[in-house]
């Protein structure tokens, strides 16, 4: 009997020090970090930025994997499905929340399969319009946009877009009618813009900001809750009168639901004191994003909180998937 418990014991100290144990082991080899799309875009240069400096940190190949597709359901679903142990992990966007709306089915579920690490950056947003249009203001957007009903259009980079579900916010909340214009990536969208083809549209600040600086296009109000240090002279959403107005692209690490805690630890302690880099921190504000660090746990509550927002919109809009 003695014997047994002594055993029991010794099993329990042996469970207790495996915590900890895991944390100093990982990582013992390749770390890949899965992105949802084609090299050269946001998502993958961020993730290839902080694999950089997780390698420098960890000793071990932290390698970036495309796999784009299906607006990241490829990619998504092979991070659901792999071994929670850390080896697998995804630089994951805004579009992981847009996703579980904008889909009739997921091959995973948007939440329980996933287990969120580290909030990497947030990348304001802004309302742009074309200078022949009479508008300064959010209000006076709005005033307008009541005025002619469907008479109005906006581009984005396409259906279920992050920039879609920006301008159909704004159409929600202001209960306006602007007639949706999608074109296949941000360039062309813009160029509609800067043409005159479509006179609205939600951009991305730091690729908007030299067409703004010249008089080509006119920044109405940035989309996130503080001023974009981009563009600090422009307003926010709420600060122009749409109170409660928040939606910006965001960009964390994720790995599958079931990670130990210490491993989820490290990675995210890492990461963290990898963002606060000189030269990454220097590099990330030059591209426009804003550092906003987050536990694992607020990180979780966050994508939650942005699921059930943007379903709302997703209704409201009737926005599909292409």
């Amino acid at each position: 009997m003695l014997r047994t418990t002594v055993s029991a014991a010794a099993a329990c100290l042996l469970l207790l020090q495996a915590g900890p144990g895991a944390a100093q082991a990982y990582p013992n080899k390749p770390v890949r970090v899965l992105v949802g799309y084609p090299p050269g875009g946001g998502t993958d240069i961020l993730a290839r930025a902080v694999s950089v400096k997780l390698n420098e940190a960890w000793g071990q190949p932290v390698v970036v994997e495309n796999r784009p597709g299906a607006s990241t359901l490829i990619a998504s679903e092979m991070l659901a499905k792999s071994p929670p142990d850390g080896y697998t992990l995804m630089n994951v966007s805004a579009v992981h929340a847009i996703n579980a709306s904008t889909f009739k089915k997921l091959p995973y579920d948007p939440v329980k399969d996933f287990q969120p690490i580290a909030f990497i950056a947030m990348v304001p947003n802004v309302l742009l319009v074309h200078p022949s249009l009479p508008v300064k203001t959010v209000k006076d957007l709005t005033a307008l946009a009541r005025s002619k009903p469907g008479q109005l259009n906006y581009g984005s980079t396409g259906a279920s877009s992050p920039y879609q579900i920006a301008a159909e916010m704004y159409k929600m909340m202001t209960g306006t009618n602007i007639v949706h214009v999608p074109y296949k990536g941000a360039a062309p969208a813009l160029t509609a813009l800067l043409s005159g083809e479509v006179t609205v549209m939600f951009g991305n600040v730091v690729s908007s900001m030299p067409f703004v600086k010249s008089g080509r296009t006119r920044a109405v109000a940035v989309t996130t809750d503080k001023r974009s240090g981009a563009l600090p002279e422009v307003p926010t959403m709420a600060e122009s009168g749409l109170k409660g107005y928040v939606f910006a692209s965001w960009f964390g690490l994720m790995g599958p639901a079931g990670m130990p805690q210490p491993v989820i630890t490290k990675i995210h302690t890492d990461t963290m004191a990898a963002l606060k880099a000189p030269e990454l921190n220097a590099r990330l504000t030059a591209e426009g994003a804003e550092l906003n660090p987050m536990t694992p746990a607020q990180f979780s509550e966050h994508v939650r909180v942005e699921i059930e927002r943007i379903a709302k919109v997703v209704k409201s809009g009737n926005i599909t998937a292409e």
